[in-house]
């Protein structure tokens, strides 16, 4: 008689591993999703109507007619227009080396205090910030109104006599920019000489470097990284601003956002408006690529 064995039972094991790397990608997809769906209607799709607008031609109307033509981009080379972007642009390049300079110098000082105060004295640079934009602009223009508290100054130091004009004028405008754009070039900075060690410096003082060495041989090329990110934190909004030139300078010296909302609103001409907003962001991204090409540079020096 022959008896046959039973064959052994299945032992379980652990789950297949291409189900748990689906179940992963599902749940990723589910968190992001919203924030994919967000960037999607708010960044993407007006991005490409505003990119297809530059293309169209203008109705009577000043609206879409549709269509396809060049002209609104050749026209922007008309020198009145190149003159607002030249002007732009050196524009942001100054408010973004006063910003970078001032940065690094309070940075420096903040970096210098003891860390129970550094904190206080960060949120006494953010507090301003928390009022509207508008309302601050407002406000410089109360400071710098003929018989305000800058016109009372300058009274008392001898600079002028009786009330004075400031504004409207470029340079009112400039101050405004200075004012708007020096915390996102402090902050940083700051990030990165708070994490220099003092030593450093003390060292290079000892070994006989003078105060304008200690900071061009040792602190600046460690704080160099800083210095990007506050450069394009600067410069590529500088190049957008709308309510300080209008404001503070009388809309004498446009900007490229000026001239933008000019061409929507008062020359009704919307394909060449989004022409303008178009090269307006090929000019950021250029400065983008710049910075990056810079920073990467940067890295691969120091590594």
């Amino acid at each position: 008689m022959t008896v046959t064995a039973a064959p052994p039972a299945p032992v379980s094991g652990p789950p297949a591993p291409r189900a748990g790397r689906a179940r992963h990608r599902a749940v990723t997809f589910a968190l992001l999703a919203p924030a994919g769906l967000t960037v999607l209607a708010l960044v993407l799709v007006p991005l490409v109507l505003v990119v297809r607008n530059s293309f169209a031609l203008p109705d009577a109307y000043g609206g879409i007619k549709g269509g396809f033509t060049l002209a609104n981009y050749t026209e922007l080379f008309d020198p009145v227009y190149l003159k607002v972007f030249g002007y732009s642009l050196g524009m942001a390049a100054l408010n973004t080396a006063v910003c970078l300079l001032l940065g690094y110098v309070v940075s420096y000082w903040l970096a210098g205090r003891p860390p129970r105060r550094q904190g206080l004295l960060l949120l006494l640079i953010i507090v301003p910030f928390w009022t509207d934009f508008l309302v601050r602009t407002f406000a410089w223009i109360n400071l710098l109104s003929p018989g305000g508290p800058v016109n009372g100054l300058t009274d008392a130091l001898g600079v002028t006599h009786g009330p004075a004009q400031w504004i409207p004028s470029q340079g009112a405008s400039f101050v405004g920019l200075v004012y708007a754009f020096l915390p996102t070039a402090i902050f940083p900075i700051y990030a990165t000489l708070r994490g220099v060690d003092p030593s450093l410096g003390e060292a290079a003082r000892d070994l006989g470097c003078g105060w304008w060495r200690v900071h061009t041989r040792v602190l600046l090329p460690l704080v160099r990284p800083g210095l990007l990110a506050a450069a394009l934190l600067t410069f590529i909004p500088t190049l957008g601003v709308f309510v300080i030139p209008v404001l503070l300078g009388g809309g004498k010296n446009q900007l490229v956002g000026n001239l933008i909302v000019t061409l929507y609103t008062e020359f009704r001409n919307q394909p060449m408006g989004a022409a303008a907003s178009v090269v307006l962001l090929v000019l950021m991204i250029a400065s983008v690529a710049v910075l990056g090409t810079a920073a990467g540079r940067l890295r691969r020096r120091t590594s």
